[in-house]
């Protein structure tokens, strides 16, 4: 039995372009009622042969129904595809911009390269991280300042120093909580 067109191209990984059209319809189909090859060319900045060629790669591996002339449509597997994308993009974009302070265009480009690279474990890591330093007492909207005035000015133990003994009173206020609550 000879396997169809569709079954041997959908056992090849999926590259990072066409995990990026795959996001980009996801979320012009969360912000239109319909998406249009001339939309989906205009987000990617592409061409609109360019974005039909793409969209033909997708049909055929069942992630995409697309007729010529017709609006664009996510079957299932592209959705779950484009929505885990997209998930990826707003955790790194995230970290990139809240927590390590790098200007959002920047941050925004670096999150869309680093979106495909990243095993979904290691995207779980820095989802904990990020809850991690923003409720742990030793963490926290301070602690991001001092990790601020320290890539700004350096190592500086004198001042490591004196900010351990807030974030040990800050544990102390927690914990004297948290005893109260229970």
């Amino acid at each position: 039995m000879v396997a169809s067109n569709r079954d041997s191209v959908s056992e090849k990984p999926l590259t990072s372009v066409m995990e990026d059209y795959l996001e980009a319809i996801f979320n012009l189909d969360q912000e239109k009622k319909v998406v249009r090859v001339k939309d989906i060319a205009k987000r990617m900045n592409v061409k609109m042969p360019t974005v039909s060629s793409m969209l033909k790669t997708l049909n055929n591996r069942g992630l995409v129904n697309y007729k010529k002339y017709e609006y664009v449509e996510l079957t299932k597997d592209g959705a779950a595809v484009g929505k885990e994308i997209r998930r990826r993009h707003e955790v790194l974009l995230k970290f990139l911009t809240e927590i390590l302070k790098i200007e959002f265009k920047t941050a925004d480009e670096e999150a869309c390269k680093m979106e495909h690279a990243l095993s979904s474990a290691s995207l779980d890591s820095f989802t904990d991280f990020m809850e991690f330093i923003q409720a742990c007492p030793r963490a926290g909207e301070s602690w991001l300042q001092f990790f601020e005035d320290y890539r700004l000015h350096g190592r500086r133990p004198e001042k490591c120093q004196a900010r351990s003994e807030d974030f040990s009173c800050e544990f102390k206020d927690q914990v004297g909580i948290s005893e109260k609550n229970n």
